[in-house]
């Protein structure tokens, strides 16, 4: 295998973002379903990296991975089709082979290349015999669909990291420079793309955010949550809130309706001047105006997600919503987040004066992103997007 190959094979290796990872049953299933298939003691996925081989999936072995050079996976990937090795010990190839004349004593191998998106070969599906066997045709057609299938699996991970990758370029990549203002946000997908999005934009005489969660998550989820941005930002232009969601709503009616799909927003524009904040809320009721000097209030939602309405009356004309106000003296803080931050606090609605707590004496809207975002990290287990926005009125000198 020439250098400029191995380069380019040790990358599309890394790209899968598999090495050392812990097991995964979508893998193990299959190592399973080998073993009983062929029965044989071991069967194995393994990633094949510069010097050593990672077993992903594997059942009948004790250890995570192997040297590469005295490996038979080795030759799997440089010849490009399926190696059987029916005696290894009357095989010159192998005879010597540590695996074969010390512990555990090999004699049969089958093993089949794993190609990624990309073409390159990088890693194997391998079944292991200490006893000599024939493998036929037919059972050589069986390996080669399990093989399939483990690619399959790998081609879904490269697909959802190129999905994420083009979400993450669609969220703001700077906040607007507003005097006497700062605005910040982050979002977390739970799986690589996700339903939430957060956006913010000028208008002649302030600033517009919004933050959006689809219901559901994934590569669907993401789609809308795309639209939903678009529609969004288009008529945020106008500066008006009850408007720019009304005509997401509108546009996204029959998507949603097919998809039986919902969209909590909380959309609000900000007159930088005076302090005013119009906002509205679909179904979202997770924004907190935390006040400089002590004290904290919630932002309650009116009405119901996008998609509700059109779904319980298809043929009734959809309205505005109405606008609710705000007012942000010097040094007072607006944060919205998605429930995905409820989520690692436990589920229950009680949470968002958790979330107050640990807002209560953020000195700039970036401090309290990370708050939040610190805040959602000690949980175990992350189940959805974590999706944070805040706003602060700078304090006079």
């Amino acid at each position: 295998m020439g250098e400029t190959t191995e380069r380019d094979r040790l990358a599309a290796v890394r790209e899968l973002g598999l090495l050392d990872t812990a097991p995964e049953e979508r893998f193990d299933r299959v190592v399973r379903l080998a073993q009983q298939l062929f029965a044989v003691p071991t069967a194995y996925v393994s990633l094949v990296d510069r010097d050593r081989l990672f077993y992903k999936a594997q059942v009948g072995l004790d250890v995570s991975e192997a040297p590469r050079d005295t490996s038979f996976c080795r030759l799997t990937i440089e010849q490009g089709g399926t190696l059987v090795v029916e005696d290894a010990a009357a095989d010159p190839r192998f005879a010597q082979n540590p695996w074969v004349v010390t512990d555990p004593g090999l004699r049969f191998y089958a093993g089949h290349p794993l190609v990624a998106s990309g073409g390159q070969r990088v890693g194997t599906l391998c079944l292991v015999d200490n006893r000599a066997r024939t493998f036929t045709a037919e059972e050589q057609a069986l390996l080669r669909d399990l093989a399939s299938w483990v690619e399959q699996e790998l081609v879904v991970d490269a697909e959802l990291e190129r999905a994420a990758r083009i979400q993450a370029a669609l969220l703001p990549t700077s906040p607007p420079v507003v005097d006497g203002w700062e605005v910040a946000g982050a979002c977390l997908p739970a799986r690589g793309v996700g339903g939430d999005f957060y956006d913010w934009a000028r208008t002649p005489d302030g600033v517009v955010v919004t933050l959006a969660d689809v219901m559901g998550k994934g590569p669907g989820a993401a789609i809308i949550a795309a639209t939903v941005r678009a529609v969004v930002r288009g008529a945020s232009r106008r500066g008006d809130v009850a408007d720019a969601l009304l005509a997401a709503e509108e546009t996204l009616a029959g998507d949603l309706a097919q998809t039986a799909a919902f969209v909590t927003a909380f959309h609000a524009h900000v007159v930088t001047g005076s302090g005013d904040v119009e906002h509205v809320d679909a179904g979202h009721g997770l924004t907190l105006v935390v006040r400089a000097g002590g004290g904290h209030e919630r932002l309650l939602a009116d009405g119901p997600p996008l998609g509700v309405a059109a779904a319980l009356d298809p043929g009734a004309p959809l309205v505005p919503r109405p606008v609710r106000r705000a007012h942000l003296e010097p040094g007072d803080l607006l944060v919205t987040f998605s429930d995905g931050v409820l989520d690692t606090l436990g589920g229950e609605i009680d949470a968002v004066e958790e979330v107050a707590h640990v807002l209560a004496d953020a000195a700039s809207a970036s401090a309290a992103v990370d708050r939040v975002l610190t805040l959602a990290a000690g949980a175990v287990v992350r189940p959805d997007d974590v999706t944070v926005v805040a706003l602060r009125r700078e304090a006079r000198p």
